[in-house]
């Protein structure tokens, strides 16, 4: 049940972190969330007697993207070392969005691509499962696939990728840079960089 709850939080918080709308109501978010009113109302009532919120208004992102980090992760994962990893995106028909080190190059280019991390749809599990069989070694590697539902698919940004000769989706920097905080080291760096250009906006 905690999980669930805490899935619940994320979507709360991604959607108030993508959106510059002053008049987002709570109606709204629920309807984004698909969480009922009572239940965002109560959430946000929390993070509104923390200091980091008033109303549905965002005014403290720093603090917000800690509650995050707090909140943690449930999604599941698969590591892979594969040849080229950016080059296999290339030969992906599947949905899927890059995060931490390569979605923040091609966002600010702070980092080096050193790994490929991507999100995928839950439903598309055993179909990236058969085509990894036969591109990459399973376990710790240079390509990561972590299996998520719908909503963080939401707020997508896309940029084009070069080596590939193809557009390619990002998560979206709020995502991105709760990502990165939980990468650390460089990262952590690289996503303050990112909350600082933000701060008068996404």
């Amino acid at each position: 049940m905690s999980s669930i709850r805490n899935e619940k939080k994320e979507r709360i918080i991604r959607i108030l972190l993508n959106t510059t709308n002053k008049n987002l109501s709570k109606y709204k978010i629920a309807k984004l969330a698909e969480c009922s009113q009572s239940w965002v109302g109560e959430f946000i009532k929390s993070l509104d007697n923390l200091g980091l919120v008033k109303g549905t208004n965002v005014i403290n992102k720093k603090e917000l993207y800690g509650v995050w980090l707090k909140i943690g992760s449930s999604f599941e994962s698969r590591s892979y070392l594969v040849q080229s990893p950016i080059e296999v995106l290339g030969r992906i028909n599947l949905d899927f969005a890059t995060t931490t080190y390569l979605g923040e190059t091609l966002i600010q280019s702070h980092l080096f691509p050193s790994r490929v991390d991507i999100y995928a749809r839950e439903e598309d599990r055993e179909k990236w499962i058969e085509i990894m069989r036969n591109i990459g070694l399973l376990g710790g590697g240079n390509f990561k696939i972590i299996f998520t539902n719908k909503f963080l698919f939401d707020f997508n940004q896309k940029r084009y990728l070069e080596p590939i000769k193809k557009f390619v989706n990002i998560v979206s920097k709020p995502q991105l840079i709760v990502d990165l905080l939980r990468e650390g080291g460089s990262c952590k760096e690289a996503a303050e960089f990112l909350i600082k250009e933000g701060e008068n906006g996404v």
